[in-house]
């Protein structure tokens, strides 16, 4: 993916902190009084423009959501889409999403969504794909017993990568569909990418996976 710089990106997100929380890791085991409530927290690694976060936050306003974007250029996006919903239960981070164990106590998330993530295709690159083990450890350690990882991708390869990390990792698949738009799946809200891919008659692929309590 391809960035335009945008050099008032970084004074925007500080200008809104009502909606990006600014030191996350001050709020590392006290996100229920950064919300304000007890609901479920679920976040989404790589949250890009914000169109799926969004959508889900308005969808289910008894779940809080996290968007966690590394890059500014890309979540002020998420942001204009935010300030115009005002959804009391939706922050966003711009943080990188290999560092969430400095913000999240054990616990404190109960899902991650991972949506159409980069494939990393090449075999040497394996462990910078959000499916890789160290990464399923590191969203591990962020719940309790039974969270739960989502998965949506366009890339066959990731998928079938996925799945098989799933498995050896110990989790279990609670549900996995070839062809997720011709499935019959209830509730289901798109990317950008998503929309665009489908457009053009791709399949999209989708896992849900769950955590098994350790021995």
């Amino acid at each position: 993916m391809r960035l335009r710089n945008k050099p008032w990106a970084r004074e925007k997100l500080d200008a809104h902190p009502q909606y990006v929380v600014l030191n996350p890791e001050q709020e590392k085991g006290q996100w229920n009084k950064t919300f304000n409530n007890d609901q479920p927290i679920h976040i989404e690694v790589g949250t890009g423009k914000g169109q799926f976060v969004t959508g889900m936050a308005r969808q289910n306003p008894h779940i809080n959501y996290i968007g966690v974007e590394l890059y500014e250029s890309v979540i002020v996006t998420a942001l204009d889409r935010l300030i115009e919903a005002d959804l009391p239960n939706l922050k966003l981070l711009n943080v990188d999403g290999a560092e969430l164990m400095n913000y999240f106590e054990k616990g404190e998330v109960d899902r991650v969504y991972l949506n159409f993530s980069d494939p990393w295709p090449k075999t040497r690159h394996a462990k910078r794909r959000l499916t890789y083990k160290s990464f399923l450890s590191l969203y591990e350690s962020l719940m309790p017993d039974g969270g739960e990882v989502h998965f949506k991708t366009d890339n066959q390869g990731l998928f079938e990568y996925s799945l098989k990390s799933f498995s050896e990792y110990g989790m279990l698949l609670t549900f996995v569909s070839l062809d997720l738009h011709n499935s019959g799946f209830e509730g289901n809200v798109m990317t950008e990418y998503e929309e665009k891919f489908s457009a053009k008659g791709q399949r999209i692929y989708r896992s849900e996976a769950k955590f098994q309590p350790r021995p």
